[in-house]
């Protein structure tokens, strides 16, 4: 079992502990139930042993302020790791004129290989993979920054190829560390690839796949389809990157129907893709109900709203008074918490 999925499962079993002894201790103060000396003596040390043990073997969280500090932990590597790439660019850029090509190859090729030795080396050395992540961020943008660099050096007409290199190279290392911070880096590289290479298909240059939203859809939409093959604890990421690949291009289409591909009036496209919009967030939110996936369901429900509320601006902004603009608005926030309550309590 990979290491990061062990120590996501070690992580869930030691949350349901301290949650029993919790509920236990409340369940005793309301004299709902009552444990003999005897069973205490027995339950206590269990619970004890076992947290110990899974702390020492996995170096999980088992208090909530160990949980809120790891949390910032990890936005402290992840912030970490981009800084790191930034000096690695800017080390290259400073100083990259006065090198031979013979010496800036080797040191593009030796670049990537030092962090892949060092990514190994610091994950056997370390169970919490904060450090592994951080210098895979390097890692990785060192390859991006190297087959952007050997391109210039040799003169190569530069692809969308690259994108599904450094998206395979990304996702490569995050399967084989548990690091799913760069499976999404790898994920946006892709959702690069794809339209990037539909766009081409129609005869115009591939950088331009921005200004056909739609097409970013589709990596979108293969993307969501492929978190139902991939292994669990990395589907969820899958799932993220593909709904946001969706959702983004559909706040083009809202306002510039004049970029889809279809040969139809833009107008009537907005409006299209504006119910398109309403469609897909409630669809998410239906899908993160039935899959038990708060994020999604969360995502979806955000979409929904700024959907709601960019169409409350279009339909009444320019000749409505403000307060009873905003007065409407609360009331028919009122209105949807009143509904998701109801929705909440049906599905329990």
């Amino acid at each position: 079992m990979p290491k990061a999925l062990a120590r996501r499962e070690a992580q869930q079993r030691a949350d349901r502990l301290r949650i029993f002894r919790q509920e236990l201790a409340e369940l005793e103060r309301q004299q709902v139930i009552a444990l003999s000396d005897d069973q205490r003596a027995r339950l206590e040390p269990f619970l004890d042993e076992t947290l110990k043990d899974l702390a020492a073997q996995y170096d999980i969280d088992t208090t909530e302020s160990q949980k809120q500090l790891s949390l910032g932990m990890r936005v402290v590597s992840a912030l970490g790791g981009l800084a790191l790439c930034a000096a690695v660019f800017l080390f290259f850029y400073r100083f990259w004129g006065s090198i031979p090509t013979a010496g800036q190859v080797s040191i593009l090729i030796a670049t990537s290989l030092i962090g892949l030795a060092a990514m190994y080396f610091v994950s056997e050395r370390e169970r919490t993979l904060y450090f592994t992540g951080l210098i895979g961020l390097v890692t990785f943008a060192s390859f991006g920054l190297n087959l952007t660099v050997l391109g210039q050096i040799f003169n190569i007409v530069p692809t969308p190829n690259a994108f599904l290199a450094w998206g395979a190279f990304a996702i490569v290392l995050a399967y084989a560390f548990g690091l799913r911070l760069l499976l999404a880096a790898g994920l946006v590289c892709w959702l690069v690839f794809i339209p990037a290479t539909i766009v081409s298909w129609t005869g115009v240059t591939w950088d331009s796949f921005f200004e056909r939203p739609e097409s970013i859809i589709v990596g979108g939409l293969l993307t969501v389809a492929t978190s139902f093959l991939v292994r669990e604890d990395f589907s969820g990421t899958f799932c993220l990157v593909g709904l946001l690949a969706i959702l983004f291009p559909l706040l083009e289409l809202w306002h510039y129907g004049s970029s889809s591909f279809l040969p139809l009036d833009p107008t009537t496209l907005e409006r299209t893709y504006q119910v398109v919009a309403f469609i897909a967030a409630a669809l998410i939110v239906w899908f993160g109900i039935r899959t038990d996936q708060r994020p999604v369901m969360n995502l979806g429900a955000a979409a929904f709203a700024i959907f709601l509320m960019m169409k409350f601006v279009d339909w009444w902004w320019d000749w409505m008074p403000k307060y009873m603009f905003f007065f409407i608005v609360g009331a028919i926030a009122i209105g949807l918490l009143t509904a998701f309550r109801k929705l909440r309590e049906a599905t329990a």
